[in-house]
């Protein structure tokens, strides 16, 4: 069964999230539902990570089986017109290398969030930003990011619905960067647990407000308890930024 490798972006606003579920559409499906309708056949699709419902992408990293081949080209072509109205778009479809997965092969992952940090509110990027009505200081986000990169028990930054076994991860960037009025905070790490962006990105904005010293967030994630982390960042403001694969995948 050939597979392919695609990249995809997305609006998550209409999804439940990428994971096909029963409570209503998911990217994962989309991709699926095009697949068949290209084949005729079943089409099943691995993506390099998993989304919550709202949560965008700029550069998701998926596979697609396909029960017969085609140019690479007339697959994303094809995909992309069965897959309208749908505000998803297959950026780049190219054929798998021998072992390639999605999920597995993959080395690192990243993510964006970005705060809108003005009195005004989004008139066109409403569903796709976390509108912050005060001034932000993104120079102490920063102090306070510094606590959190490399390996920690990040407890405090997972969902209590989190099903990793561990929740010791490395994070290996946490930079913060401003644009005009948003700010934009990019997280690196080979994987993450569930909401911990979103944990985070909270966090730090009670920093950027003044409601918390940048030192709060070193012992919040020294708390290793989930009461100890700030509010959670809305899903709108978070994307799937980039999937990293070794040069043998």
């Amino acid at each position: 069964m050939p597979r392919y490798r695609l990249t995809v972006e997305f609006d998550g606003t209409p999804f439940v999230g990428w994971q096909r579920q029963d409570n209503g559409p998911s990217v994962q499906g989309a991709l699926e539902a095009a697949g068949e309708a290209l084949t005729g056949a079943p089409a099943p699709v691995v993506g390099a990570g998993r989304t919550d419902a709202g949560v965008h992408a700029l550069a998701m990293t998926a596979h697609i089986d396909l029960r017969k081949p085609f140019p690479a080209r007339t697959v994303r072509e094809a995909l992309n017109a069965h897959l309208r109205p749908a505000p998803i778009a297959v950026l780049d479809a190219e054929e798998a290398e021998e072992g390639f997965h999605a999920r597995f092969s993959c080395t690192g992952r990243s993510y964006l969030y970005r705060l809108l940090a003005r009195r005004a509110p989004p008139a066109l990027e409403r569903e796709r930003v976390w509108h912050v009505p005060i001034p932000l200081d993104e120079g102490a986000m920063a102090e306070g990011a510094k606590a959190l990169i490399g390996r920690h028990d990040f407890t405090t930054f997972r969902s209590v619905h989190c099903q990793s076994r561990s929740p010791v991860k490395t994070l290996d960037e946490v930079r913060i960067e401003r644009a005009g009025d948003e700010i934009r905070l990019h997280l690196a790490a080979r994987s993450f647990l569930h909401n911990q962006v979103r944990s985070i990105a909270g966090t730090l904005e009670r920093v950027g407000a003044g409601a918390w010293p940048p030192e709060a967030v070193g012992t919040a994630l020294s708390a290793k308890d989930r009461a100890a982390c700030g509010p959670v960042a809305p899903a709108r403001g978070l994307y799937f930024a980039a999937a990293r694969y070794d040069s043998s995948a």
